[in-house]
C-alpha cells in the first residue's frame, strides 16, 4: 500500500491544518492580529491630539497662566471669550491675517493655474524646468523666511539691488521689511514663491484628468482655442481651484513660522497676524488661559469656514 496522501482528497486536506485553522486554535482572528496592529498608533494619535484639545477647551475657562501653576486657578467662564472678540487689537490682526491670506492665494491661484497651462504642454527640457518650479516648495518654511529675510537686507540684500536696477533708487534707501507700505506685502511675495508650484501641482492634476475625447469633440465643432478654454478646460478644473482655495487658505490662516522670521509682527504691529498674537499671548505674557480661548476660537471659525465650504465644492463637483 503507498504511504502517499492525495492531496486532493477532502480528508486529506483536513489531516493538514492551515495558516488560519492554527490562528484560530491559538484564538487569534485575522480581526484580532488587525487591532492588535494598529491600536498602538491608535493611542498614539489619541494622546498627541485628543489630550492637548480637551487641555485647551479646559484651560480657556480659567485664568490660568503657565509660570504659576495651578494652585492660584480660578474659573472665569466665558470671560476670556468675551475678551478676545471685544479687543480692537485682535480684530485688527484678523484684518491683517484677511489681507495676507486673500492676496497670496489670489496670487498663487492666478500664477499656479498659470503655470499648470504650461507645464501641461509637452516641450523640450519639460522635466527639468517642472524640477525647478516644484524647488520652492520643497524647503521648510524656516528656511525660506531666513533666505528671504537675507535677500530683503538693506545693505546687502542681492532684492534692493535688482529694484534699484529697475527703479534707480539706491540699495541703502529700499528697505522692504522696515517699509510701513511694503511690509505686508512682503509676506505676500515670499508665500506666493514658496506655494505657487503646490497650487500649480493641483490644478496640473486636473488639467491631466480631462479625457481627450473632450478636446476633440471640440475640436470637430471647430471651437477656437480661447472659447475651448472657457468652455471646457476652466470648468472641468475650477474643482480643483476651489480644493487649492481650501487648502491654502487653512494654511495660510494659521501661518507663524515665515511672518515670525520675516516680520516678527513689524514694523509696530503692521504685519502682527492672528497666529503671531497668540504666541506672544502665550510664551511672552504667559496669558495661557486667554491663549487657549482664542486658539479654540480661531479652531471653530476655520472648521466652520471649512465645513461650508466643502458643502459649496460638493455641489460644484455634482454639476
Amino acid at each position: 500500500m503507498s504511504a502517499t496522501i492525495d492531496i486532493e482528497h477532502p480528508a486529506a486536506a483536513s489531516a493538514t491544518p492551515g495558516p488560519l485553522l492554527k490562528r484560530r486554535r491559538h484564538g487569534m482572528s485575522d480581526r484580532a492580529i488587525a487591532w492588535l496592529f494598529i491600536t498602538p498608533t491608535i493611542a498614539l494619535l489619541l494622546a498627541i491630539n485628543v489630550f492637548p484639545l480637551i487641555w485647551t477647551i479646559q484651560a480657556s475657562f480659567t485664568n490660568y497662566r503657565a509660570n504659576m501653576g495651578w494652585l492660584k486657578v480660578r474659573n472665569v467662564g466665558t470671560g476670556n471669550y468675551s475678551d478676545i472678540l471685544s479687543d480692537p487689537d485682535l480684530w485688527a490682526g484678523m484684518q491683517t491675517t484677511a489681507h495676507f491670506v486673500f492676496w497670496s492665494i489670489l496670487f498663487e491661484v492666478v500664477l499656479g493655474f498659470g503655470l499648470a497651462l504650461l507645464v501641461n504642454r509637452k516641450f523640450r527640457g519639460h522635466s527639468l524646468w517642472t524640477t525647478i518650479i516644484l524647488l520652492p516648495m520643497m524647503l521648510s518654511p524656516a528656511v525660506v523666511g531666513n533666505f528671504w529675510t537675507f535677500l530683503f537686507q538693506p545693505q546687502v540684500g542681492l532684492f534692493n539691488y535688482v529694484v534699484s536696477f529697475f527703479t534707480g533708487i539706491p540699495p541703502s534707501s529700499f528697505q522692504m521689511i522696515g517699509d510701513v507700505g511694503l511690509a505686508p506685502w512682503t509676506i505676500v511675495l515670499v508665500d506666493t514663491w514658496m506655494w505657487t508650484p503646490y497650487v500649480m501641482l493641483i490644478c496640473l492634476a486636473g488639467l491631466r484628468s480631462i479625457p481627450d475625447s473632450i478636446y476633440e469633440a471640440a475640436e470637430v465643432d471647430r471651437a477656437s482655442t480661447w472659447r475651448t478654454f472657457w468652455s471646457v478646460t476652466l470648468p472641468m478644473v475650477v474643482p480643483f481651484l476651489m480644493l487649492a482655495i481650501l487648502f491654502r487658505a487653512i494654511e495660510n490662516f494659521k501661518m507663524f513660522d515665515m511672518v515670525n522670521l520675516l516680520t516678527n509682527g513689524g514694523p509696530g504691529s503692521l504685519t502682527e497676524t492672528v497666529s503671531i498674537t497668540l504666541k506672544r499671548a502665550a510664551f511672552e505674557k504667559w496669558q495661557t488661559g486667554w491663549s487657549s480661548a482664542l486658539a479654540i476660537i480661531l479652531f471653530v471659525a476655520v472648521f466652520g469656514a471649512a465645513n461650508i465650504y466643502v458643502k459649496v465644492l460638493n455641489q460644484v463637483k455634482r454639476r
